[in-house]
Order: structure tokens, then sequence, then C-alpha cells
């Protein structure tokens, strides 16, 4: 499993966590609160996220064989369409 991190700094994480969560609880399994949120995608990736009054910190596992930064493209471009007022927001991406 490949897994990055990132933390995006913004002072509406909280918001734009739930916004996605709910975007995709559609589609995907979805489980959320306002702090902290996880995101079980079709591919066997997974998305955890954790919010504070700063920053929205990431940590996305993919599977072996499967295209991270593809994956890390897609949480970004869907967090900057809720953002799009300070867009685009800031991905540090890093090895976890």
């Amino acid at each position: 499993m490949n897994v990055s991190v990132a933390r995006v700094p913004t002072l509406s994480a909280s918001r734009y966590l739930q916004q996605l969560a709910k975007h995709w609880s559609h589609k995907m399994d979805v489980v959320f609160t306002p702090e902290e949120g996880t995101i079980a995608f079709p591919n066997g990736s997974k998305l955890e996220m954790r919010a504070d009054s700063e920053t929205l910190d990431i940590v996305l596992h993919v599977p072996e064989g499967e295209d991270v930064a593809r994956m890390r493209e897609v949480v970004a471009s869907h967090l900057d369409r809720f953002a799009f007022r300070e867009a685009p927001l800031t991905f540090d991406w890093r090895k976890g």
C-alpha cells in the first residue's frame, strides 16, 4: 500500500471535509464528522481527513498497482472545487 500525506492550509477545513464526504457518499463508503472523515474508493484506495482550525490533514492509501499521482489529483481537484473562493489549495504531498 502506498501512503501519501498532505497538510492543506485553510481556515475552512471542516466545511471542505464535510462537502467532500457528502459528495462522495452517494458512490462510496463514507464515514465523517465535522472533524474527521474516511472515504473508501472502489479501487481499494482510502482517504482519511482530519480538520482543525487552520489545516486539513489528508492521508491517502493507494493499493500497489494503482496510480498514486492520479488519486492525489482526484482528491486535490475535488477539494479545489469546494474551495473555489480560495483555490487552488496548497497540497504538499509526500510519502507517508
